[in-house]
């Protein structure tokens, strides 16, 4: 379930420290040897019938989300982290039409800042009802 402004509410699917080889950035360095990516996706939808009948054909599986993310961060280079979250997440809302909206957080470990750091990154929320055409 989500509301019409603000953070989406109810059910969701929960994918976190998913991490991948990839070769985005704006630096050629970035485009020729690539670096590790890590992601956090959740995925909004009703989970009742699934937690009733417990068949997989009720839900959607985290394997089919997982794959999304491996294909979209080991795939075609971007420059920007926006980018890559926004494929990811249009491509999930769109293969998926259980589900009612997505976040998607892409983060960068390792990155040329003088200082300690966990990662640099975007976190993204796509709603159905606005992002995906019908």
């Amino acid at each position: 379930m989500t509301t019409d402004v603000g953070m989406p509410t109810g059910d969701k699917l929960i994918l976190r420290g998913l991490k991948f080889h990839g070769f985005h950035g704006v630096k050629p360095e970035e485009k020729k040897l690539g670096q590790k990516f890590l992601v956090d996706v959740d995925a909004w939808m009703d989970l009742r019938p699934a937690g009733k009948s417990d068949d997989l054909l009720d839900t959607v599986s985290y394997t089919a989300i997982y794959r999304i993310v491996k294909e979209v961060v080991e795939g075609q280079s971007k420059d920007l982290l926006e980018s890559v979250a926004q494929l990811i997440a249009s491509t999930t809302l769109t293969k998926f039409s259980q589900i009612s909206a997505v976040r998607v957080k892409v983060g960068k470990p390792h990155v040329a800042v003088h200082g300690p750091l966990d990662y640099l990154g975007v976190e993204i929320i796509r709603y159905r009802s606005i992002d995906v055409p019908n």
